[in-house]
Protein backbone atom coordinates (compact mmCIF):
# COMPACT_ATOMS: atom_id res chain seq x y z
CA UNK A 1 0.00 0.00 0.00
CA UNK A 2 3.04 2.85 1.10
CA UNK A 3 4.94 1.36 -1.93
CA UNK A 4 1.87 2.12 -4.25
CA UNK A 5 1.68 5.22 -2.92
CA UNK A 6 4.99 6.68 -3.44
CA UNK A 7 6.29 6.44 0.57
CA UNK A 8 9.11 4.75 1.33
CA UNK A 9 8.45 4.92 5.03
CA UNK A 10 7.83 1.54 6.90
CA UNK A 11 4.53 -0.14 8.70
CA UNK A 12 5.31 0.02 12.09
CA UNK A 13 3.37 -2.54 14.72
CA UNK A 14 2.72 -1.32 17.77
CA UNK A 15 3.04 -3.61 21.00
CA UNK A 16 -0.94 -3.36 21.27
CA UNK A 17 -4.39 -1.90 19.37
CA UNK A 18 -4.32 1.46 20.25
CA UNK A 19 -7.46 3.00 18.86
CA UNK A 20 -7.27 6.22 20.04
CA UNK A 21 -4.90 8.92 18.83
CA UNK A 22 -3.72 9.06 22.96
CA UNK A 23 -3.44 6.16 22.89
CA UNK A 24 -1.21 5.80 19.61
CA UNK A 25 0.66 9.26 21.06
CA UNK A 26 1.31 7.16 24.08
CA UNK A 27 3.04 4.15 22.22
CA UNK A 28 5.32 6.09 19.77
CA UNK A 29 6.10 8.97 22.39
CA UNK A 30 5.20 11.86 20.49
CA UNK A 31 2.63 14.60 20.97
CA UNK A 32 -1.24 13.86 20.52
CA UNK A 33 -1.35 16.45 17.83
CA UNK A 34 1.24 14.42 15.37
CA UNK A 35 -1.12 11.49 15.50
CA UNK A 36 -3.21 11.72 12.04
CA UNK A 37 -6.71 9.89 12.43
CA UNK A 38 -8.39 9.16 9.21
CA UNK A 39 -12.24 10.07 9.96
CA UNK A 40 -14.82 8.69 7.35
CA UNK A 41 -18.22 11.19 7.30
CA UNK A 42 -20.99 10.20 5.24
CA UNK A 43 -22.53 13.19 2.96
CA UNK A 44 -25.37 11.56 1.45
CA UNK A 45 -23.91 8.33 0.73
CA UNK A 46 -20.68 9.50 -0.30
CA UNK A 47 -17.84 8.95 1.67
CA UNK A 48 -15.66 11.87 2.99
CA UNK A 49 -12.23 11.43 4.49
CA UNK A 50 -10.96 13.35 6.78
CA UNK A 51 -7.28 13.48 7.96
CA UNK A 52 -7.15 15.17 11.37
CA UNK A 53 -4.52 15.78 14.29
CA UNK A 54 -5.12 14.10 17.32
CA UNK A 55 -5.23 16.91 19.14
CA UNK A 56 -8.79 18.26 18.36
CA UNK A 57 -12.10 17.07 17.38
CA UNK A 58 -13.35 18.17 13.63
CA UNK A 59 -16.52 20.47 13.34
CA UNK A 60 -19.03 19.29 11.11
CA UNK A 61 -20.33 22.88 10.87
CA UNK A 62 -16.95 24.14 9.34
CA UNK A 63 -16.75 21.48 7.52
CA UNK A 64 -20.52 22.19 5.93
CA UNK A 65 -19.23 25.85 5.52
CA UNK A 66 -16.37 24.13 3.68
CA UNK A 67 -18.37 22.08 1.48
CA UNK A 68 -21.46 24.26 0.98
CA UNK A 69 -23.63 21.78 1.96
CA UNK A 70 -26.53 21.82 5.08
CA UNK A 71 -24.69 21.16 8.09
CA UNK A 72 -27.41 17.96 8.43
CA UNK A 73 -25.93 16.79 5.52
CA UNK A 74 -22.60 15.68 7.08
CA UNK A 75 -22.59 13.29 9.81
CA UNK A 76 -20.10 10.60 10.89
CA UNK A 77 -19.79 7.42 9.42
CA UNK A 78 -20.99 3.82 10.44
CA UNK A 79 -18.56 1.00 10.76
CA UNK A 80 -20.13 -0.89 7.95
CA UNK A 81 -20.51 2.63 6.02
CA UNK A 82 -16.69 3.24 6.51
CA UNK A 83 -15.57 -0.67 5.65
CA UNK A 84 -17.59 -0.33 2.32
CA UNK A 85 -15.72 2.69 1.36
CA UNK A 86 -12.09 1.84 2.93
CA UNK A 87 -11.96 -1.87 2.92
CA UNK A 88 -10.79 -1.53 6.32
CA UNK A 89 -12.55 -1.16 9.79
CA UNK A 90 -13.17 1.57 11.86
CA UNK A 91 -9.60 2.15 14.39
CA UNK A 92 -7.63 1.20 11.90
CA UNK A 93 -8.33 3.42 8.93
CA UNK A 94 -5.25 4.51 6.52
CA UNK A 95 -5.32 7.88 4.51
CA UNK A 96 -4.52 5.35 1.25
CA UNK A 97 -5.17 1.89 -0.02
CA UNK A 98 -9.11 2.53 -0.84
CA UNK A 99 -10.65 0.40 -2.94
CA UNK A 100 -11.90 3.72 -5.12
CA UNK A 101 -10.59 7.04 -4.58
CA UNK A 102 -12.57 9.42 -1.48
CA UNK A 103 -12.01 12.85 -1.37
CA UNK A 104 -9.70 13.59 1.26
CA UNK A 105 -9.30 16.97 3.62
CA UNK A 106 -6.00 17.21 5.35
CA UNK A 107 -5.84 19.04 8.38
CA UNK A 108 -3.29 22.07 8.36
CA UNK A 109 -2.77 22.00 11.92
CA UNK A 110 -0.79 18.83 10.94
CA UNK A 111 1.79 21.11 9.01
CA UNK A 112 2.99 22.48 12.78
CA UNK A 113 4.65 19.01 13.05
CA UNK A 114 8.30 17.63 11.77
CA UNK A 115 6.60 13.99 11.07
CA UNK A 116 2.87 12.72 11.78
CA UNK A 117 2.46 9.55 12.37
CA UNK A 118 -0.97 8.29 10.84
CA UNK A 119 -2.86 4.24 10.31
CA UNK A 120 -1.46 1.73 8.06
CA UNK A 121 -4.81 -0.17 8.04
CA UNK A 122 -4.81 -2.45 11.37
CA UNK A 123 -5.29 -1.02 14.59
CA UNK A 124 -2.30 -1.73 15.70
CA UNK A 125 -0.10 -0.44 12.73
CA UNK A 126 1.32 2.95 11.79
CA UNK A 127 3.42 4.73 9.09
CA UNK A 128 5.66 8.19 9.43
CA UNK A 129 5.04 10.93 7.17
CA UNK A 130 4.92 14.71 6.66
CA UNK A 131 2.05 16.96 6.44
CA UNK A 132 2.91 17.78 2.43
CA UNK A 133 3.39 13.79 1.74
CA UNK A 134 -0.01 13.37 2.98
CA UNK A 135 -1.58 16.23 0.79
CA UNK A 136 0.32 14.38 -1.73
CA UNK A 137 -0.18 10.67 -0.88
CA UNK A 138 -4.14 10.88 -0.61
CA UNK A 139 -4.28 13.41 -3.37
CA UNK A 140 -5.99 15.47 -0.35
CA UNK A 141 -6.41 19.37 0.19
CA UNK A 142 -5.24 21.08 3.32
CA UNK A 143 -7.91 22.55 5.25
CA UNK A 144 -9.17 24.00 8.54
CA UNK A 145 -11.02 21.15 10.10
CA UNK A 146 -11.16 22.38 13.32
CA UNK A 147 -12.38 25.82 15.05
CA UNK A 148 -10.01 27.41 17.46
Amino acid sequence: MLRESGSSEEIVELPAASPTAAETAEQLGCPVGAIASSLIFDIGGTPLLVVTSGAHRVDTRLLARLLGVGRGKIRRASPEFVLRATGQEVGGVAPIGHPQSIRTLVDVALDEYDQVWTGAGMPHSVFRTTFAELVKLTGGESAVVAGA
